[in-house]
């Protein structure tokens, strides 16, 4: 897309310089935020851990404050995730749990040697061995480190395809979130474990990703599950919708080969959320749509919605360094790898 800025003239400024008003406003939304997180939801480490991150980086260096300021996409993501508990989506609507089930079984189940018809979950657990288990859980743990690396190689390379990503990502989740509420799901592990009556205070699990931590004696699933926002959210599979981003994005700016790593890391992370029963097929779909919908409105609004275009411009303008000049410098390159 032609980045040219809207008016002629001389050039805008580019930057973020840290002034008592930029100072202030940091440590104003930094405060407030940690006054509404902890009245709101309780205190936690986490909020502090956050709020401290960003005030080092933004006022250490120009180049740390414009990358956090770059960043700030996958804080409101991080902050509205956790947002989530204050309103649990099963007060909103049913939380489908037998249909889900049966509706997988029909359209995806496995019949076994003994005649009978599993869901592919059931039966990858009754087939679980040891060596997927382990693959599983590496798949698993890329599915937030992937797009966060892929986005801070793409802030250097080019802040234009950096914001294209990241705010596609935002709206990712913000077509995610929404389904979640409009039809909240139980995961394979909850009808493994519960059946099919409903228990609103259910804690997080691990579910075969628990087999993961038990192998290297360690508790990195544990303690991210025991986190978990609503166990009522299985469906879509964001897990699923993130690394496809990636995969477009990095089809979009050619990036050869590493194309072929972010195909793997996709598939091997569909096939984990099935294989250890956190998501249904059904779910999985269900992320990889998000995902399409999410890119086609960023693509759609970018291009087509003028207040939306310039915003986007002015955050380019926020986060590129001054002796660059315009967005259109950093945009013209296509990143490679």
């Amino acid at each position: 897309m032609d980045t040219t800025m809207d008016s002629p003239g001389p050039r805008p400024l580019t930057g973020t310089p840290l002034t008592l008003r930029t100072a202030l406003t940091a440590v104003g939304i930094s405060v407030l935020y940690l006054v509404l997180a902890a009245s709101l939801l309780g205190f936690k480490t986490d909020q502090l851990i956050l709020v401290g991150l960003f005030n080092i980086l933004f006022f250490l260096s120009d180049p740390t404050r414009r990358f956090i300021l770059g960043f700030t996409v996958f804080i409101i993501f991080w902050v509205l995730f956790d947002s989530m508990k204050l309103f649990p989506n099963y007060r909103y609507n049913t939380v489908h749990i037998e249909d889900l089930y049966h509706l997988e079984k029909s359209l995806f189940g496995i019949k076994g040697a003994d005649g009978a018809i599993r869901t592919p979950n059931e039966f990858w657990y009754l087939h679980r061995q040891t060596f997927p288990d382990i693959l599983a859980g590496c798949f698993y743990l890329c599915w937030i480190p992937l797009p966060l690396a892929f986005a801070g190689y793409l802030f250097y390379k080019n802040k234009e395809a950096f914001f294209q990503f990241a705010l596609s990502f935002l709206i990712v989740n913000f077509v995610g979130f929404i389904v979640y509420y409009v039809c909240p799901a139980a995961p394979p592990w909850y009808v493994q474990q519960y059946g099919f009556a409903f228990n609103a205070h259910t804690p997080g699990n691990t579910a075969g990703l628990g087999r993961w931590d038990d192998y290297f004696h360690v508790h990195v699933f544990s303690g991210l599950y025991a986190k978990s926002s609503n166990v009522f959210a299985a469906m879509p599979s964001l897990h699923a919708a993130y690394p496809l981003t990636v995969l477009y994005y990095g089809i979009k700016y050619r990036l050869r080969w590493a194309n072929a790593l972010f195909a793997v890391i996709m598939t091997g992370i569909w096939f984990a959320a099935v294989y250890t029963s956190h998501h249904y097929v059904l779910d999985v779909l269900a992320g990889v749509t998000c995902g399409i919908i999410g890119i086609g409105l960023f693509q759609y609004m970018y291009r087509k919605i003028g207040w939306f275009t310039r915003m986007v411009k002015r955050w380019i303008l926020a986060v590129t360094p001054r002796s660059a000049g315009t967005p259109e410098a950093s945009a013209s390159q296509s990143p490679r790898p």
